[in-house]
């Protein structure tokens, strides 16, 4: 077992020296892995166990053909070297042969080491030590791994070229934070209960309490917070197969996607749990509105309120930031016939469940809500059906979301889909 060291020694040589002493002080065994990709000019006396020449290999080319891309094509020197440090980190630990990861770097060191983690599991130790993971301009970027990832950052405040005071105490820092997660390790322990991904938000925060209240005793529960990072996340985790089932009460991350809201997730937002072919027990929450706040945007030509005419519907403010506006017919029914296309692709569809709560999808869309608009919701339902492979149950719950009506009914379908098979005798005999 070893502790991966990531850095670019040409230009980090003392710090990563440092690094790996520590480390190593400890009683681990380090991997020193090389992803400079300058000149070759500098020749450090620090010798790494991976090269910089091997990782371009792992990543399908060459150290030259990197070298030569620096210039105009950075990115993809980039890509490659990620890409090969990823695959060598991924196949140690298939192997067994890894138990955590740490990354001193600068930009290009941080974007490359952030591609390395996010292709290692959760739970496995990754600590990054980096000067630029706090650039407010770089933040949309980063969130695409600090989302799915639980990489632990320590913002170096200084450069950590050289070495001085500041520096040191920042390895001796990183050494004690990654070898304290690899020291207080545990075995995995046995699942005493099946566990269970549930998306949620405020808008259906009693709804998803019945549902836990229903089914705690029998499951363990990981909420996620539908609010586009949350969604991303969920969607890793399911599928990596940590999860044996699925109740995504808030999909609308993917209706906030094809309309271009603020809680938008990644494209292939409801795949996950259709790949792995888990239980997947769905509502329409959230597809009953569009995030578009802050408010300001209504008067200043804001493309999404001028193209989608936001002005001109029922509107929820909640404040200046955050703001709700009524989704369409036609943008439900476009919703629900893309939805349908990615649950059709489940291999086990009597695993999927779609919940219709006909009194209200969410706290909002209730009768005297500020988007009721009970033909519209309708409207969604009925192009639901009409797309939706008919092995794929939908079940109508005369109630609104945040009703324990609904969370029975959550819950019974949950249990329906996790229940043991009755294997009837191919010659039953009178009683």
């Amino acid at each position: 077992m070893a502790i991966f060291i990531i850095g670019m020694v040409d230009e980090r040589e003392e710090a990563l020296t440092l690094l790996k002493e520590k480390i190593e002080r400890r009683g681990h065994r380090v991997v020193l892995a090389d992803v400079s990709i300058g000149t070759g000019a500098i020749v450090p006396a620090l010798k790494p166990d991976l090269t910089p020449a091997e990782i371009a290999q792992a990543g399908g080319s060459d150290i030259e053909t990197v070298r030569g891309l620096l210039a105009k094509e950075r990115d993809k020197a980039i890509g490659v070297m990620g890409a090969g440090m990823a695959n060598l980190a991924a196949a140690r630990y298939a192997a067994g042969e890894l138990e955590g990861v740490i990354a001193v770097a600068g930009m290009t060191g941080t974007v490359l080491s952030l591609t390395v983690m996010r292709a290692l599991p959760f739970g496995l130790p990754k600590v990054l030590i980096s000067s630029v993971a706090a650039m407010p301009a770089y933040a949309a970027k980063f969130a695409e791994y600090f989302g799915v990832r639980d990489i632990t950052v320590m913002h170096t405040v200084t450069d950590t070229v050289g070495m001085n005071a500041l520096v040191r105490r920042l390895m001796l820092n990183g050494a004690g934070a990654v070898c304290g997660m690899v020291e207080a390790a545990e075995p995995p322990a046995a699942a005493d209960k099946p566990l269970i991904a549930m998306t949620e938000f405020g808008f259906c925060d009693k709804g998803a309490g019945y549902v836990r209240a229903r089914i705690q005793d029998r499951f363990n529960i990981v909420s996620f917070h539908a609010t586009g990072l949350g969604d991303r996340a969920v969607e890793d985790l399911v599928g990596q197969g940590l999860f044996d089932a699925f109740i995504d009460l808030v999909p609308a991350n993917y209706g906030e996607y094809l309309l271009g809201g603020n809680r938008a997730a990644a494209p292939d937002r409801l795949e996950a749990a259709c790949r792995r072919g888990v239980p997947y027990i769905l509502s329409p929450c959230g597809f009953d509105m569009l995030s578009c706040g802050p408010i300001e945007r209504r008067d200043k030509a804001d493309p999404l309120w001028v193209a989608r005419k936001l002005a001109d519907r029922a509107l929820f403010i909640q404040d200046a930031m955050r703001v709700q506006a009524r989704t369409s017919r036609e943008e439900v029914v476009a919703i629900a016939a893309a939805v349908a296309e990615k649950l059709n692709r489940h291999p086990r569809k009597a695993l999927v469940k779609f919940l219709l709560p006909l009194e209200g999808f969410s706290s909002l869309s209730v009768a005297g809500g500020q988007l009721y608009a009970p033909e519209i919701d309708a409207a969604f339902a009925a192009a639901l059906r009409a797309h939706l492979d008919p092995a794929i149950e939908t079940i109508a719950v005369d109630a609104h979301i945040n009703t324990p009506e609904f969370g029975q009914a959550a819950a019974a379908a949950l249990e329906a889909c996790l229940a043991p098979p009755i294997h009837h005798s191919a010659h039953p005999t009178d009683p």
